[in-house]
């Protein structure tokens, strides 16, 4: 298969994926009870029958589903994600403000899990039995204990108790660390149990006996060589890594009152603002999209094999 025919094959195939997140997420909120139109009109003063009635015409809300949902494919034809029924304003715009501080803190965070279980997974791989049991419990506390739990620990530690980071906002790098660092361990135990066990299956190759053997040390053929190996089986877990990072800023923004589409999404679902919640599904999906094509570049440059195998 040519590149071009590959990457309009998976272009295709990230437009079916996003456009099924997206349907399922205005079904799913179309079924959920409540009225849209009241959550519209807001004020401390419930509104009248007749200024909710005029609301749901205005909205398009008083038509058939499928009229509704023919309506919304015709909004994201056109690039168009609409307008907030709570603030009021282009969902575009509204995701478009809070996404940089929703990456920010998914990337701080991915980059401490992987530095740390890459840390873990060459320090045990292949190592005595009793190290290998000892990550392994701590691994699996890491990965069982939930983030909102680890994040109200934190912030009893290092905020309220020895001062040393801000305990909410956004404001500087230091009001970065408890947030990366409660998104991070949660990851760390799945990462780091996937690079020790790629390791130790690299460790066993050929190639490990053949660098022994040329007297390339142990810490030099764990890093230059079978790490390289591990990394394979790590990409494979994008998927996995874009749902944590994602569905873990929903809480820690939530917990540390910080801004973002995490707190974003919690806010429009409770309020069922459908046109915030489809636009955060909708870029969420896409997102999910790029990486999985990233990763399979990545493939290419990890395993020179697969370069080699390719026509």
């Amino acid at each position: 298969m040519s590149l071009t025919r590959w990457l309009v094959r998976r272009l295709l195939l990230g437009v079916l994926v996003v456009l099924g997140a997206a349907s399922a997420a205005f079904l799913a909120l179309h079924l959920i009870p409540g009225d849209p139109a009241r959550v519209a009109l807001g004020g401390a003063v419930p509104p009248s029958d007749d200024a909710v009635e005029r609301t749901r015409h205005e909205l398009g809300l008083d038509r058939p589903l499928v009229t509704q949902y023919a309506l919304f494919l015709g909004r994201l034809a056109r690039g168009s994600l609409g307008d907030s029924y709570q603030l009021h304003q282009p969902v575009g715009r509204l995701i478009g403000d809070q996404l940089p501080s929703t990456v920010e803190l998914a990337l701080a965070g991915f980059t401490v899990a992987f530095l740390a279980a890459a840390l873990l997974g060459i320090a045990t791989a292949g190592r005595r039995p009793v190290w290998r049991r000892i990550s392994a419990t701590v691994e699996l506390l890491l990965t069982s204990l939930p983030s909102f739990w680890i994040g109200i620990l934190l912030l009893t530690a290092f905020s309220f108790q020895l001062h040393l980071f801000p305990a909410a906002g956004d404001g500087s790098p230091a009001a970065l660390v408890l947030p990366a660092l409660t998104l991070a361990l949660g990851m760390v135990g799945v990462l780091a149990q996937v690079i020790r066990d790629g390791l130790t299956r690299a460790l066993e190759q050929p190639f490990a006996l053949s660098a022994r053997a040329r007297g390339t040390g142990e810490t030099a053929l764990r890093v230059r060589h079978a790490f390289r190996h591990a990394l394979v089986s790590v990409t494979t877990l994008a998927g996995w890594v874009i749902g944590a990072l994602l569905g873990g800023a929903v809480v820690i923004e939530t917990v540390f009152s910080r801004p973002g589409l995490g707190r974003t999404l919690a806010t429009a679902v409770e309020s069922r603002d459908f046109p915030v919640v489809t636009g955060v599904v909708i870029v969420s999906g896409a997102l999910f999209t790029l990486v999985n094509l990233l990763v399979d570049g990545l493939y290419q440059l990890i395993d020179p094999r697969l370069r080699e195998a390719r026509p």
